[in-house]
Formats: C-alpha cells, structure tokens, sequence
C-alpha cells in the first residue's frame, strides 16, 4: 500500500508541474536546489520533506491535501476502518471529554467534509 501511496504522490507531482508548464530546473530555482532533487521527487528515489512540499505546494498553487489526494483517500479509510474498534481508556483517564469531542470530530470529518478539517 505504501509503494502505491508513492508512486501516486510522484505522478500527481509531475502532473502538477507539468501543468504548471514549470521545467524541473524552474522549480529547483524557485525552491533553492538542484534540478536532481525535483527529478528524484518525481521518479519516488527522493521523498520531499515537510519544507518541500509547502515549497511545491506554493510554486503550483495547489494545497497540500490536492498533492497527496490519493494518500488522503487511503488515510480517510484507514482511520474509518479502524475508528469503531478504538478501545475505551481506563476509567482513570482524566481527558475523556476532550477524547470524545476529538472522536466526534474526526468521524463527522470522515463521513460529511471529505476535503476540510474544519470540523
């Protein structure tokens, strides 16, 4: 699943530049580095830290969550699949209504704002 997450994440980054009609040398200008590190991104041999992908992110004038659509859609049914199995904390546990209101949330995340975290 992994493997499929990156390479979906390296197609969607090539698409975007392409789109973009950006050269990998113009957007390794633009984010200060070697046009090896934009081809690497692309070809999944170098993943792009937190920085990169704001920096790209900000270059194609997309959001981080439309550059990793795919991954989000498998994260989405991870934390869904998981969620009803979540186990109870101990009846000691101090933050329980904090812990409710963060689980409503992210299940009404999960099922009505498939594309916001406003919930």
């Amino acid at each position: 699943m992994f493997f499929s997450m990156i390479q979906e994440f390296t197609l969607d980054l090539r698409a975007a530049r392409r789109n973009s009609g950006l050269r990998q040398v113009d957007c390794a200008h633009l984010m200060g580095v070697h046009k090896t590190k934009i081809s690497n991104f692309e070809n999944g041999r170098q993943r792009p830290s937190i920085k990169d992908i704001c920096l790209l992110s900000m270059i194609y004038g997309r959001s981080f969550e439309s550059l990793f659509a795919g991954i989000f859609e498998e994260v989405r049914q991870d934390l869904a699949d998981n969620l009803p199995s979540l186990p109870e904390p101990t009846p000691h546990y101090g933050r329980r209504l904090n812990r409710e209101r963060t689980l409503r949330s992210l299940e009404g995340r999960l099922k009505d704002n498939p594309e916001g975290y406003d919930s």
